[in-house]
């Protein structure tokens, strides 16, 4: 009988575990994708066999410089929503206005967790 995680793991949506895209939810029998295609599945492969051969702890996030300065920007555009948030409320902001700029939080939120 499975346990109770993994019944949850299976009802949660599950993402590619190279790009971050959502996988389709597809009642298929056996293991579940961890991948959206064959040329993620080969990408995250050669990051495990690099990670292997540098030494690194095989948990390692490797990132070159311009992914992580596209994830600083990215945080960047996050926080300075989450502050536009914040100002609109100490302004005493509409709640549309409000709803608005809430909105966009979440778009940036969204856009962080494709970091895969």
């Amino acid at each position: 009988m499975p346990t109770p995680e993994r019944i949850k793991s299976r009802t949660d949506s599950k993402h590619c575990g190279w790009c971050g895209l959502r996988l389709p939810d597809v009642g298929r029998v056996g293991r579940p994708r961890r991948y959206c295609s064959q040329s993620c599945r080969q990408r995250a492969y050669e990051r495990r066999t690099a990670v292997q051969r540098g030494g690194l702890p095989e948990d390692a996030v490797v990132l070159s410089a311009a992914e992580l300065t596209d994830l600083q920007d990215r945080l960047f555009q996050l926080r300075c929503a989450a502050e536009d948030v914040v100002t609109a409320a100490e302004d005493g902001a509409a709640p549309t206005e409000l709803k608005d700029l809430a909105t966009q939080v979440v778009r940036s939120a969204h856009g962080l967790e494709r970091l895969r």
